[in-house]
């Protein structure tokens, strides 16, 4: 084989001789070389390949945890709202419920005659103590608030038992006859058998007399109406107040009426005043009370430690 090299530049050129034998070694060379070649450039084409396919692999996998992170997010945020909305909705109703709980509170202490700086339902509860730390768990708010609403219904439900248990009272005090009827004074005859006063002799006293100012008022010792109101034999002039409660009571001996049949009457309202008409040695008011038309004993309501008590309750 002739080979002709020719230098650039030059147009004469060079002959070449290639034997068999060169001929052979090339070919064996490039036999051994070349698939070496190719097969090197093959292995590094495919790692490339397999490198750039992880990569793809990796970044799809990122992108998937993303959106699956993305997906996390969304649904926690909903969640956060759907609490908060039934923290809000919780936190309204109690916050209703409180305001008539100090609503009850304020009438109950009103009604109990409670100190009102004491008691007084429009300032925060005091409260207090050292903060103890390290406490297993956290709260739960909802949990929390649930318990406590269930607690203010039954505290609700109590105090307006006891508001109702204080109306009865209240109105079972205002209709059962208490106190003293006239301003000052003293018990200057009392109930039962006594010596009359004329004659000497022994006699059944059917209520208590009450010396008095003569033309002081005389007061209604419970609410009622005014049943009688006139002259009765050695009674002199009297008034007689019928009660809610059954009870009846007279005050006898008066200077002049106040009042007249009919008239409703509140506890400490004036009914007459102070004399010394019928049967009488002096001025005061002789005081019945009567059950079931039968005089009992008063000294059951007379309370003579609330002698001005009724006439500062007098309009």
């Amino acid at each position: 084989m002739q080979i002709i090299l020719l230098a650039e530049g030059i147009r004469k050129g060079r002959n070449a001789s290639l034997s068999h034998r060169h001929l052979l070694v090339i070919l064996l060379i490039g036999g051994l070389f070349l698939p070496l070649f190719f097969g090197v450039l093959t292995f590094r084409i495919h790692a490339l390949l397999e490198r750039h396919s992880g990569e793809q692999s990796l970044v799809s996998a990122y992108g998937e945890e993303l959106a699956r992170q993305a997906t996390a997010l969304e649904a926690a945020k909903l969640e956060a709202s759907t609490h908060l909305n039934a923290l809000a909705l919780k936190l309204g109703q109690l916050q209703a419920q409180v305001l008539r709980l100090n609503a009850l509170g304020g009438r109950l202490t009103n009604m109990a005659g409670l100190d009102r700086r004491e008691f007084n339902f429009e300032t925060e509860v005091a409260q207090g103590g050292p903060e103890q730390t390290g406490m297993p768990g956290g709260l739960d708010v909802l949990a929390s608030l649930d318990r406590l609403s269930l607690e203010i219904t039954a505290s609700k439900a109590k105090l307006q038992a006891l508001e109702t248990l204080l109306l009865d009272r209240r109105l079972t005090d205002a209709v059962t006859p208490a106190g003293w009827p006239a301003d000052g004074g003293f018990v200057s005859s009392h109930f039962g058998t006594r010596a009359d006063p004329f004659t000497g002799r022994l006699a059944y006293h059917e209520g208590v007399d009450i010396a008095a100012k003569l033309g002081s008022p005389i007061r209604a010792m419970a609410d009622g109406v005014v049943s009688y109101a006139g002259e009765k034999s050695n009674y002199g002039r009297v008034v007689e107040v019928t009660h809610a409660s059954g009870l009846v009571t007279r005050y006898a001996h008066l200077l002049s009426l106040l009042v007249k049949v009919g008239d409703k009457v509140g506890r400490g309202d004036a009914l007459a005043l102070v004399g010394s008409s019928g049967r009488s040695t002096g001025p005061h008011v002789h005081v019945e009370v009567l059950k079931d038309g039968r005089a009992v004993n008063p000294a059951g309501y007379l309370r003579p430690s609330e002698r001005s008590k009724l006439a500062h309750t007098a309009p």
